[in-house]
């Protein structure tokens, strides 16, 4: 989005120090910055303003700060953050013409990232289309998604995270979807809000906001989500493999790869595609993608076959085929039981004469020793190798990842591994060695 430093020191209420200037989309990190945008310095772990020198080195072409200025074009404020997701508001404001009723949140404790992958390659398929890059899905990476929009987009994909109670309905007042996805209420973050009840009834706070005239899409797999029906006064369509299913998967078979062939039916016809990322539940997770398409009048065939060339963000079910064979599921992103199971359940599906996880902790579990330990059991079912990687929350000993990877290693390379942790544990490390 094209904009000026008069702009946001109007949106902001902020002090323009300097020239006024043509500026172009944001970044709240220097090391990305490109000419012209804005860069917004964040006070976290590191005081952001450490940083604004560099990308006004950069070209960088104007900043916001809470400090004195130290070069041209400042806006100043009070807070940078606040400042932020004010701007983020008046660039939702700026974009009403063109996306109209096409602005559409995704949450959900699994699925919410490669859901929002998904909807964006399906409507991409006849509209200009801006999603939130990665897992921008906060007070800082939805506006920045609405700020680095092209001024001529015409459908919005903003992923919602949540860490706690409010945090959905602020993003929502940034972001104003007309259409919420709701992917799956599982054991995530559940230390933060009292259980899976407390993180059903902040996963809710999407549907809650949404217009009357707007649309509620639900996992119909999901009885939590389904349930979500009656908090919502947007027009409801659910998804899934459940009989009540508005977008019914009728077929859904993996190859030796684990990449499913999907049948759908749908209001607006039968519909079938073949994925190109592994998981029975991506095929869920497409299927929402459908059900998006077809809400914002996109032509279904038209959206599958863009779902049969679609991936992933980085480290979500990425799977890499090493020179001499082994294959590598990258799942290192994150981790919670749900998703911790969705894996397993598709590592075992891929064809190898070995399986083998990697495990690094999940973190924020209100219960967090039985949700470990229930993991080890899963995978013992299903005659998968447990490796405990730099952790003792499981009940198995740990190992390094130098440790981990030599044990895999070690008993060949016809073997299909899964790494996958939460993001504190960042296992990429790993994927990283058993690339080599």
């Amino acid at each position: 989005m094209r904009f000026m430093a008069a702009d946001v020191a109007n949106a902001t209420g902020g002090a323009l120090v300097g020239q006024n200037a043509h500026l172009s989309g944001v970044s709240f990190d220097s090391r990305t910055i490109t000419p012209g945008q804005l860069f917004v310095p964040i006070v976290a772990e590191r005081d952001g303003h450490e940083f604004v020198e560099t990308a006004l080195k950069s070209g960088a072409g104007a900043y916001l700060t809470q400090r004195d200025p130290v070069g041209r074009s400042a806006i100043v404020v009070d807070d940078t953050l606040a400042a932020l997701m004010e701007l983020g508001a008046w660039a939702r404001v700026r974009l009403e013409p063109a996306v109209g009723s096409r602005v559409i949140g995704v949450t959900g404790s699994v699925g919410k990232t490669s859901t929002k992958d998904f909807i964006a390659a399906a409507l991409s398929s006849e509209l200009v289309v801006a999603a939130s890059e990665k897992s921008f899905n906060n007070d800082q990476g939805l506006p920045v998604t609405l700020l680095n929009a092209a001024d001529n987009s015409q459908a919005l994909v903003l992923e919602m995270g949540m860490r706690g109670f409010g945090e959905i309905a602020r993003l929502c007042s940034i972001g104003r979807p007309a259409i919420g996805v709701v992917t799956a209420v599982a054991a995530a973050h559940t230390e933060r809000v009292g259980g899976i009840e407390g993180v059903a009834r902040a996963k809710a706070e999407l549907v809650q906001a949404l217009p009357q005239s707007g649309f509620a899409i639900l996992n119909a797999d999901d009885e939590r989500v389904r349930e979500m029906c009656n908090l919502t006064q947007a027009q409801v369509l659910t998804y899934g493999v459940h009989e009540s299913a508005d977008i019914r998967i009728t077929k859904c078979e993996l190859d030796e790869m684990a990449r499913a062939s999907v049948s759908a039916t749908t209001p607006w016809g039968n519909v079938s595609w073949a994925m190109a990322v592994p998981g029975a539940h991506m095929a869920l997770n497409a299927a929402a993608a459908i059900a998006v398409s077809g809400v914002c009048g996109v032509n279904i065939h038209s959206a599958a076959a863009a779902l049969e060339q679609s991936s992933v963000s980085p480290m979500r079910m990425q799977v890499i085929t090493t020179d001499d064979g082994m294959t590598i599921i990258n799942d290192a992103y994150n981790a919670n039981p749900a998703s911790m199971r969705a894996a397993l359940d598709t590592l075992v599906g891929m064809k190898a004469s070995r399986h083998v996880v990697i495990a690094g902790q999940m973190a924020e579990l209100a219960d967090s020793s039985a949700e470990h330990n229930a993991i080890v059991e899963y995978a013992r079912s299903k005659s998968i190798e447990f490796i405990a990687c730099e952790t003792s929350n499981y009940e198995t000993p740990s190992l390094s990842v130098e440790d981990a990877v030599k044990h895999v290693r070690d008993g060949g390379t016809d073997v299909a591994v899964l790494v996958k942790g939460s993001r504190v544990a960042a296992l990429e490390r790993v994927v990283q060695l058993l690339i080599g």
